[in-house]
């Protein structure tokens, strides 16, 4: 872990390098097996070697002055990059040996490597102005002008605490493409480049995107900016819920969603990454296109997608399962009790995620609409009922005031008349689903409320896998 951090800082010094000479170059970030360890630490030497060889040739050419800079230059990297391999050395010493496993060889995402030729500087465009960022860190544009002579900014899509999203043309794919352009502040930048790591691991093992995760087309540093090219894609499925005054889908397009998106989480699961962030808004259709349901002769109808294929965007938080976690993650509606609880958390965050999503997808509206730890457990008790005692009893320092006796203090705790009334709204899983979901669910009640339990256990280790969900009679179904 502590290799792969150094890997990282040592990437984004050479990212912030690259800026700061103007060059406008990508790089790939290299395959290893993911049970490997040393093997990230090899190709990344192997790297450093390769670029110091072309660094030196055009060294060779420069004033005394230059060459006696350029030489104190790599002294510092030559003594970097034996630091990294040292670690590597300590980290492989120190690993007891493991038996042979049977397991399919995963191909990896490791230390970066240079990507193929990433014309930039191709086109007879000029760059825009240089602007400093603003007092967050975001780079500034205007609408029409370039990003780096490649790109022309056509509009924005959205902000984020990471950065921006643009759409833009594509002067040499003659295409519209999506452009995450990440803030100029130090811990956003390597946070990019472990999303990097995880997209390009996907990619590497899926070129067909036949397991619905977001293509990453390339990338670049610009003016500071991490810069990621992806595909541009349509709406969210949030942004449906919310143009149709967040009536539910209908049975069978909610099916098709929650198939594909379990097909995605069960490959990233098979990869050992944990997306960590799975939500509507983080769920886009291929394209606008719309249709009508029901058909234009409806005076009352809803606009809906009109292909049912999906793609999972979003990796920014996206965490290998050997790697450190950090204690809290995924949006509040979403959150799984055992991260809420300081349980710890791993691929299962990911499956109670998809259960919140698919009742959101059924019914219009959110599970859990929350901003606070105590009445969200209680509305989990309302819906799902009580917190298991050995939940309780294991939960963290600072949540162990929550309960009195392994049980929920609730309603004594609540903050609020509001709260009390929030949480006295809802109703049993089974009686929730009758009550907001369109008739054409209740003759599959049981069938759907069975799937959505179990993937809403308390219990991480008794939930069920998203491999095992795709299994479940819900899929069986005929629409």
């Amino acid at each position: 872990m502590h290799l792969r951090s150094a890997q990282k800082r040592l990437l984004a010094a050479e990212a912030a390098a690259r800026t700061n000479s103007g060059v406008g170059s990508s790089q790939q970030l290299d395959r290893t097996d993911s049970c490997g360890g040393s093997a990230d630490a090899d190709a990344g030497l192997t790297t450093a070697a390769a670029a110091a060889a072309d660094t030196a040739a055009g060294a060779a050419q420069q004033p005394p002055e230059a060459q006696q800079s350029w030489q104190q230059a790599q002294v510092q990297q030559s003594q970097r990059i034996a630091a990294v391999a040292g670690a590597a050395a300590a980290a492989a010493a120190a690993r007891p040996e493991q038996p042979p496993t049977k397991r399919r060889r995963i191909s990896r995402a490791g230390v970066p490597a240079p990507l193929p030729s990433y014309e930039l500087r191709t086109f007879d465009r000029p760059s825009p102005p240089f602007r400093d960022d603003d007092e967050n860190g975001h780079y500034r544009f205007e609408i029409g002008e370039n990003l780096a002579p490649r790109f022309k900014i056509m509009r924005k899509f959205g902000e984020g605490t990471f950065g921006q999203v643009l759409e833009c043309w594509d002067r040499k794919r003659r295409d519209y493409v999506a452009v995450k352009i990440i803030r100029n502040i130090q811990k956003y930048r390597d946070a990019a480049m472990i999303e990097l790591e995880a997209l390009h691991t996907l990619a590497a093992n899926d070129p067909s995107q036949a397991q619905h995760c977001v293509r990453l087309m390339e990338w670049f540093d610009y003016r500071g900016h991490v810069c990621m090219v992806f595909e541009r894609l349509g709406p969210s499925l949030y942004d449906f819920l919310r143009r149709n005054a967040y009536r539910p889908f209908p049975l069978a397009m909610a099916q098709a969603f929650a198939r594909q998106l379990l097909e995605s989480v069960a490959f990233m699961h098979e990869l050992q990454l944990v997306h960590t962030d799975l939500k509507p808004e983080n769920i886009l259709v291929l394209n606008n296109e719309v249709c009508k349901d029901p058909p234009p002769s409806a005076k009352v109808g809803k606009r809906l997608p009109a292909s049912s294929v999906i793609r999972v965007i979003d990796f920014g938080s996206a965490t290998f399962n050997s790697d450190y976690h950090s204690t809290i993650v995924s949006t509040r509606h979403y959150r799984a009790p055992e991260v809420i609880l300081g349980l710890g958390w791993s691929f299962p965050c990911d499956i109670w995620s998809v259960g919140c999503i698919l009742v959101e997808l059924l019914s219009g509206d959110a599970l859990f609409q929350t901003h606070e730890n105590l009445e969200h457990l209680a509305m989990m008790e309302a819906v799902l009922g009580p917190i298991p005692p050995q939940l309780a009893s294991s939960a963290a320092e600072g949540v162990r005031d929550l309960f009195r006796r392994n049980r929920l203090n609730w309603p004594d705790g609540a903050e609020s008349k509001k709260s009390l009334k929030a949480v006295q709204r809802l109703k049993k899983l089974k009686e929730y689903l009758k009550q907001h979901c369109e008739d054409a669910v209740r003759p599959h009640l049981d069938c759907v409320a069975d799937l959505i339990r179990r993937m809403l256990e308390y219990r991480a280790s008794e939930r069920i896998t998203a491999a095992e969900a795709l299994r479940h009679p819900f899929f069986a179904l005929q629409f």
